[in-house]
């Protein structure tokens, strides 16, 4: 038996019928074909399926597709806007904050949410706010200096706006 479920991910609304038992990291891989949400240890340990449930960031494999029934989901693959990299997105670009990358798209998601809390965070702060997403390869270094370069970035940004 499938539940109908009305779902926006990325800005785009979707419809459909879902197993109640699919979770939203199979839903928005195999039914919505956004794989950038990685699929790691299915157990919520490792952080790789992590976006954004209506602006929090959850681990996708621990939420069944029907539970989103009327919510916002924003995936890696939504987080740039009108071909411009998040400023998240350039930070890692920028200060190597990757290497294998497999990790990378849970870690941008969880960063882009450490920031819309705190703009300005300290590296023991950013620490503790990653400490949800396991990356094998890098020693974290560069994805805090990611982070902090990403918070200059939205800093100078909002300067600039105003």
């Amino acid at each position: 038996m499938k539940t109908k479920i009305n779902v926006t991910v990325n800005g785009v609304s979707h419809q459909g019928e879902v197993e109640p038992r699919m979770l939203l990291v199979h839903y928005l891989r195999d039914a919505l074909n956004l794989t950038g949400t990685h699929i790691g240890c299915e157990t919520s340990l490792c952080g790789a399926c992590t976006v954004l449930v209506d602006g929090l960031a959850v681990k996708s494999c621990t939420l069944f597709a029907v539970q989103l029934d009327g919510s916002k989901v924003t995936t890696i693959e939504g987080l740039a806007a009108e071909g411009k990299l998040h400023p998240v997105q350039e930070g890692f670009w920028e200060h190597h904050g990757l290497q294998c990358g497999y990790c990378t798209p849970g870690m941008i998601m969880t960063a882009a949410q450490i920031l819309e809390r705190n703009p300005d965070p300290s590296d023991e702060e950013i620490r503790h706010g990653l400490e949800g997403n396991l990356c094998r390869c890098t020693g974290y270094q560069h994805i805090v200096q990611a982070v902090q370069c990403a918070a200059k970035k939205m800093k100078s940004k909002t300067a600039v706006a105003r």
